[in-house]
């Protein structure tokens, strides 16, 4: 284990901003995370874990200890008749996870195929895409206490997930380091393909349906509208979609006959970010080195000298404008460093 001084972050950012952490380490086993929890530099410095990097930007130098995770390995642990159960510890790539459970037909994620980041952050904000989440599939998690170094397990129940959030991103925010991530993934499929485009694409593709062939409409329609990180940096979708009550959406609706909703189960209304910041004109805008993508509004990007206060400015900017003309509040979904 070696922690290393002034380190630039630019490539370990999916934003490509540039920015530098005080001190920096890679884990790749549980010991060496044990090790580096008795260092100094560990003891009396914030701490920030990093992933894949694809859900954060940076706005300043990381004046801290940043400790990259990449403890990897997926495996099945048990089975029953009903389901499989995989472990894939925390640095494992999501979209690997994704592409290993379809080769072996595990069921149940085939709907988050595509999403960036690693399989440690998921539990993290709830990732969902589709019509489903990850507290669907979703059994326990095992994370490090870094204060004592023991190993602890979280439930679903007890990760307390909500939409994009969860028990990590709140009261217990950066006191744990996730290790492993256990699904429970189904033996008979449960088709999900009533969200979005899906249906569309897989009467395009006139194939039989399974697992396999959602993940390829999936992989289709999220290539189709977000960019490669690899191309243009951006952090995917940048804002959380809103929740407004019945009534609100209704108002709403007679001023805005196409305005984009979903109806929740506790009777309020999920409201497409993407449509109301593209409804201020947003799409396709760029301002500075910055803007909004021209295909998908919710997807802030950075055309290649952009920094992390630019982007966050615009993020602002659109926050209130989109405020002023729907009086929706949108939050970032994006941890903002």
């Amino acid at each position: 284990m070696n922690i290393a001084r002034n380190t630039p972050l630019k490539e370990l950012n999916t934003f490509g901003i540039h920015a530098n952490a005080k001190y920096f380490c890679e884990i790749s086993q549980l010991e060496e995370l044990k090790s580096l929890i008795q260092t100094d530099e560990f003891k009396t410095n914030e701490r920030l874990i990093l992933g894949g990097g694809s859900n954060i930007l940076f706005t300043k130098d990381f004046n801290g200890i940043v400790i990259k995770n990449n403890i990897k390995g997926i495996e099945k642990i048990k089975e029953d008749q009903e389901h499989f159960y995989i472990k894939a510890y925390a640095g494992e790539v999501w979209h690997e996870v994704v592409l290993y459970c379809i080769k072996n037909n595990y069921a149940g994620i085939e709907n988050l195929s595509l999403i960036p980041g690693n399989i440690g952050a998921a539990p993290m904000q709830n990732i969902g895409a589709y019509g489903v989440e990850l507290k669907d599939v979703f059994k326990s998690l095992e994370a490090v206490n870094l204060e004592n170094g023991n190993i602890e397990t979280f439930t679903n129940e007890g990760c307390q997930f909500g939409y994009r959030t969860s028990v990590f991103k709140n009261e217990l925010k950066g006191q744990y380091f996730i290790y492993s991530v256990t699904l429970r993934l189904n033996k008979t499929p449960k088709f999900n393909t009533s969200y979005g485009a899906i249906q569309d694409v897989l009467k395009e593709q006139n194939t039989p349906l399974s697992i396999k062939t959602i993940s390829d409409a999936v992989i289709k329609i999220r290539s189709s509208k977000l960019p490669n990180p690899k191309n243009i940096g951006n952090a995917g979708s940048f804002f959380k979609n809103p929740t407004i009550p019945q009534t609100q959406f209704e108002n709403l609706k007679k001023d805005y006959s196409n305005i984009v909703g979903y109806p929740l189960e506790d009777g309020n209304m999920k409201v497409a970010a993407g449509w109301l910041i593209e409804q201020c004109g947003w799409k396709g805008k760029i301002v500075g080195n910055t803007g909004a993508h021209k295909d998908q509004a919710l997807v802030l990007v950075n055309y290649g000298n952009a920094s992390g206060l630019e982007i966050e400015q615009l993020a602002y900017e659109i926050q209130n404008s989109v405020d002023k003309k729907f009086g929706i509040e949108i939050t970032p979904e994006v941890n903002i460093i």
